[in-house]
Parts: C-alpha cells; structure tokens; sequence
C-alpha cells in the first residue's frame, strides 16, 4: 500500500497519527470496486475490525481528499462517492441517466476541450472531477425500440 505510506507521511506532517481507525478506513477503500459512500465504507470497516464511529470515517474520507489521494463524486443525488485515486488515478464520469451506469473518462480525453474552453473565455480552468451526463449505447437502443 504505497497510498498508505503517503497518508502517513501526511498525518505525521499535520501532527496527526495512524490510528487503527484510519488504518480501516484505507483498507476498505483499497477493497472497493469503484466508488462507495461514507456509509458504505462504514459499514465495510465495522466488519473489518476495530470499532469506528461514522463521523471518524467522514472525517477520515475528507482527510484524504484534502491529501489529495481520495477523490470525491457527486451524482446529485446527495450523496458524496469516494475513491482512492493510487488504485484509479484521477479520471472524470459519465453517468447514464437512465440507468446509472459510470463510464470512466481518462483526463487526456478531455484536455483538449478544457484548453479551448480556457481559451476562448480566458479562463484558467482547475477541474478536479467531471460527471457528463447522457444515456449509454443501451438505454439509447431500449428507448429507440419503445418509441
């Protein structure tokens, strides 16, 4: 786990430590497959081991956003997905209206429209995460049969 010895870098620097709370934390979130919710990852730790309250893994989640080595997704639906990026790296969504289904969009696919967008409006652009939304090639194909 080299995120881990990065977290622990960063919370030493912060005058933070490791506890095994936190430790949970990041291992659940080396286990997941995608994107999960601060309750989701809460109740993964729980069964993991050492007792944890879920606002140890709220605050845990938003530690490692900060460190930059989780990142966060919001789908409108209030609900904040996170991921750690030293298992999927930075990348942007797009998200199927219909059925939800999460399409990875690498950062290179979109520098080009980010760099003419910046300048066109002279606009430096930071952009942390980007979800697209659209329908997918199968809820296109079911509405086009319905209709």
């Amino acid at each position: 786990m080299a995120c881990q010895e990065a977290f622990l870098k960063e919370l030493h620097a912060r005058g933070f430590r490791l506890t095994p709370q936190r430790g949970a934390v990041l291992a659940v979130m080396h286990r997941l497959d995608g994107h999960a919710t601060a309750e989701e990852i809460y109740a993964r730790a729980q069964e993991a081991g050492p007792a944890i309250d879920v606002s140890t893994v709220y605050r845990t989640l938003e530690l490692l956003h900060e460190m930059g080595l989780a990142g966060v997704v919001e789908l409108g639906d209030g609900q904040r997905r996170y991921e750690l990026l030293s298992v999927e790296g930075p990348h942007h969504h797009m998200k199927c209206r219909c059925c939800g289904e999460m399409v990875r969009v690498e950062p290179e696919e979109l520098q080009p429209l980010l760099e003419a967008l910046g300048r066109a409006h002279g606009f430096q652009i930071d952009l942390d995460h980007l979800v697209i939304e659209g329908l997918c090639a199968r809820c296109r194909e079911a509405q086009g049969a319905k209709g």
